[in-house]
């Protein structure tokens, strides 16, 4: 214990129960999140409905990049074409945005399909 600086240990505590609130406070993930696109400069993104969601929100990150550097929200629709963003460039994820705000984790693309 004479090692452990407790203070610290405290307002790491804090924030860990304030995320964990977050999340359970958040509609659950889209499922069946499907992508389309190939061979065209613009992506577009299919999802099934999430009960209790407001609206739904689309990240994409360039490949090597570890974060979420873009982002956009698009109501409340279950499909969703981001023009002028080329497919092989980007990683992308969806999710569902509660009532008050909250985001359920980011889903990504499982599925692939054509127009």
């Amino acid at each position: 214990f004479e090692h452990v600086n407790f203070d610290y240990a405290k307002k790491l505590t804090a924030v860990n129960a304030i995320n964990l609130a977050s999340i359970a406070s958040a509609p659950l993930a889209p499922k069946n999140v499907s992508i389309g696109g190939i061979v065209e400069a613009s992506v577009k993104l299919k999802w099934d409905e999430v009960d209790g969601a407001k609206g739904y929100k689309i990240y994409w990150r360039d490949t090597t990049s570890p974060t979420w550097d873009n982002s956009r929200y698009v109501g409340d629709v279950l499909e969703f074409t981001l023009e002028g963003i080329v497919i092989d460039n980007f990683f992308f994820g969806v999710s569902a945005v509660g009532p008050d705000g909250q985001e359920s984790p980011d889903v990504f693309p499982s599925g692939v399909f054509r127009n």
